[in-house]
């Protein structure tokens, strides 16, 4: 008989994922808030809500093709039982574009719509850098008029003061691909055979205020190491190609084609509509060094720039650039029509943006109040505090009775409310229930009172308002009064 001792079964270790963050309640609603105010915006500008699902067919994305066992170039994709490959979104235009193109006879043209929600990345990781954040776009398919992209720009410089964000302190920069095409072609650079060529020098341009000139000039040649030894391959151009692509950042492209001057008419056209708008430099500006990451962009294109500079937690200076973008995709919708459809929209990175925003001070990441909660003093009454908790909730009152063990004392009961940020605790014992009655207790009152050192009548004062009873059918008034006496948010909502 074996003396060995069975094996403890080994524990699951609970880990998250690189790439990925969980979400607290006091983000969670700092989110709410920032969605709410992009959504008035939005709406404002005639733009109609819209979903699309988080998963499409790969090739229905368009940029990414499965060339090998599992297409993993950006995208997380799987191959569903009938063999077709199916990819997690990586933005949310290329989505709207299939919509579009599917409901293309049953939608008013222009299609004016905006959207939220998550997208996926299959990247490196890093600091700022998500496999999974939140988008908000709007979108004008149907429109080739300079006026669709101009008021893209303007939506965005709104947002962005609706968001608490001075004039000033951020600016919309406005290109046209059109420009940069042109260059590429002077370089032999155009046609499809350089399609992969040319992605790798728009994302070279595109870490322009990331890496500086010296950087981009790198990327556009062999390719460049990162502080942790990572090699990123580069373009390959030769020393005068890549001296013609920085000019181009630089604002000034040698040479001249039918794409350049179409470009600068385009972009002069859009100058014209949002200064007679009342949108001078200060918020909107051309800027010949955005370019935009992804390679459906035929024309106009934009970003918005944070402008601050800031210090994190650890005191080391944070610089946010860009927030949000976007531009013209002339060809995406038509690759499902066979015929041109011009479309063009705006994206903002809700993930990024509130991460800068909470930097900023700008949103408040104090935990809302949490629910009142009524204490279970007698395990026998469980029904009339399940009444009381009935009671609150069909006034509108955010309430929970204690479900934890009903042995527990006051004393962890009480902790239990303090961890869930209650306002405020509903108590009835046998005394108070003989009298029809119940205690309240103002856990906001009660802590200040424990951390006071004013003079006695003030304390006084406050011992009085910390606790105090009630007859049972003034129950929702005196709670009402606890919790407009500290101005609880989410009271004022019911």
């Amino acid at each position: 008989m074996s003396d060995k001792k069975p094996r403890k079964p080994q524990k699951l270790r609970a880990r998250l994922p690189r790439g990925l963050v969980d979400r607290t309640p006091a983000e969670i609603a700092a989110t709410r808030q920032m969605v709410e105010t992009i959504r008035e915006v939005y709406e404002r500008y005639g733009f109609e809500p819209v979903e699309t699902p988080a998963m499409e067919y790969t090739d229905a994305l368009g940029k990414f093709l499965p060339d090998q066992d599992r297409p993993n170039e950006g995208v997380f994709s799987f191959q569903d039982d009938d063999e077709q490959w199916i990819s997690l979104r990586y933005d949310l235009t290329a989505p709207l574009a299939r919509y579009v193109a599917e409901n293309f006879d049953t939608l008013p043209k222009p299609y004016r719509s905006y959207r939220n929600g998550y997208v996926y990345r299959n990247e490196k990781p890093g600091p700022g850098r998500f496999r999974q954040f939140m988008q908000f776009d709007a979108d004008t398919v149907g429109s080739a008029s300079p006026a669709a992209d101009a008021e893209m720009c303007m939506m965005a410089a709104d947002t962005m003061e609706a968001l608490g964000i001075p004039r000033g302190q951020y600016v919309v920069k406005v290109n046209n691909r059109k420009v940069l095409d042109g260059v590429l072609e002077s370089i032999g650079l155009g046609g499809d055979e350089n399609a992969g060529k040319r992605l790798t020098v728009l994302r070279a341009i595109d870490k322009l205020d990331k890496f500086g000139p010296d950087g981009v000039r790198l990327l556009l040649g062999e390719g460049r190491k990162d502080e942790s030894g990572d090699f990123t391959k580069g373009a390959g151009l030769a020393d005068e190609a890549i001296e013609q692509v920085i000019a181009f950042t630089d604002g000034k492209p040698a040479g001249e084609s039918k794409l350049l001057s179409e470009g600068r008419d385009e972009l002069e056209q859009i100058r014209s509509l949002i200064t007679a708008s009342g949108y001078g430099d200060d918020r909107i500006k051309i800027d010949p060094s955005v370019v935009r990451g992804l390679e459906y962009y035929t024309g106009p294109v934009y970003e918005v720039e944070l402008l601050l500079d800031t210090k994190d937690d650890k005191g080391r200076p944070v610089r946010f650039g860009s927030v949000g973008g976007g531009g013209r995709y002339d060809g995406l919708v038509s690759r499902f029509r066979g015929e041109p459809v011009p479309a063009t929209g705006f994206s903002i990175g809700v993930s990024r943006l509130q991460a800068a925003l909470t930097l900023l001070g700008k949103i408040d990441t104090t935990p809302e109040f949490g629910p009142v909660v009524v204490v279970v003093m007698d395990r026998n009454e469980i029904a009339q505090y399940q009444k009381f908790v009935a009671t609150l909730r069909n006034e509108g009152i955010r309430a929970e009775m204690y479900l934890g063990n009903p042995k527990n004392n006051l004393g962890v009961q009480f902790k239990y409310a303090d961890r869930r940020n209650s306002p405020c605790v509903v108590i009835q014992g046998g005394d108070e229930k003989a009298k029809g009655e119940v205690q309240i207790k103002d856990l906001i009152i009660g802590a200040e009172i424990a951390n006071a050192s004013g003079d006695r009548d003030d304390y006084l004062q406050k011992q009085a308002e910390a606790q105090f009873a009630c007859k049972e059918s003034d129950l929702v008034e005196k709670v009402r009064e606890v919790l407009a006496r500290h101005n609880v948010s989410w009271a004022s909502k019911s």
